[in-house]
């Protein structure tokens, strides 16, 4: 069951990566696995590392959930979310309406040029250049990000850590990690989170439009990406 608690403030210390070692790591997950607050461990992250030193990651879908509860944590934290250029309207609708609502500073990385339908032959090609090389412009100057990647995604993301030291040397933190749909649900409906209009339409994983499709009935929720080339992953968080 996904939780979230009160916030209360509390000033960042300078960041020594060389606190985070296996073991640190090891019991920073017992820990967050035992109490899967995300308040607290989103509490715990800009306790850690000075706040203008990280960026919250949203599709705007519905880890818009993740937004809500990073910005009472950190009022004008940074959210960085990536222009594709083929985002669905109902996506960029969501877009306006995080920024309206709550006290972020919202970081949209430029789209690269529409060209050739890259993603009809190359849907890997076409994710490393509008997902995953964006993505590296966004974190760069970061210690540390924080996503809304949860386990029951996908087979992949089974085994998503709360927290994790990604393959750049930057701390993850997956604070929804076992949260489920339904949790997500009750939650944005308590709080009032705007969520992807898609959501209700039938589309539980949202991306590009051109590589978006609804699942069909016992399908799981990211059959309907990238369906016609066996691909699950854009790569953002491999």
């Amino acid at each position: 069951m996904g939780r979230v608690s009160s916030v209360t403030d509390a000033a960042a210390p300078s960041f020594d990566a060389s606190q985070l070692d296996l073991d640190a790591l090891n019991a920073l997950n017992q820990a967050f696995e035992a109490h899967g607050d995300a308040t607290r461990m989103i509490r715990w992250l800009v306790d850690t590392i000075p706040v203008d030193r990280l960026i919250v990651a949203s599709a705007m879908t519905s880890d818009t959930v993740l937004v809500d509860v990073a910005a009472k944590v950190a009022p004008g934290i940074e959210v960085l979310f990536l222009d594709t250029g083929y985002h669905f309207g109902e996506t960029l609708e969501t877009v306006d309406a995080v920024e309206r609502k709550y006290p972020i500073k919202l970081v949209v990385t430029p789209a690269p040029p529409i060209g050739d339908a890259r993603y009809e032959t190359d849907p890997d090609g076409c994710c490393h250049e509008r997902k995953v090389l964006p993505l590296e412009q966004g974190l760069a100057g970061r210690l540390g990000w924080i996503s809304g990647v949860r386990r029951s995604d996908s087979e992949v993301r089974a085994n998503t850590p709360f927290v994790q030291i990604d393959k750049r040397g930057l701390v993850k933190l997956n604070p929804l990690a076992a949260w489920t749909d339904a949790d997500l649900a009750t939650y944005a409906a308590i709080h009032e989170v705007p969520l992807n209009p898609l959501l209700d339409q039938g589309y539980p994983s949202i991306g590009c439009w051109p590589c978006t499709r609804k699942p069909s009935d016992g399908e799981h929720a990211r059959a309907g990406r990238w369906s016609a080339h066996g691909k699950t992953e854009c790569g953002l968080h491999l």
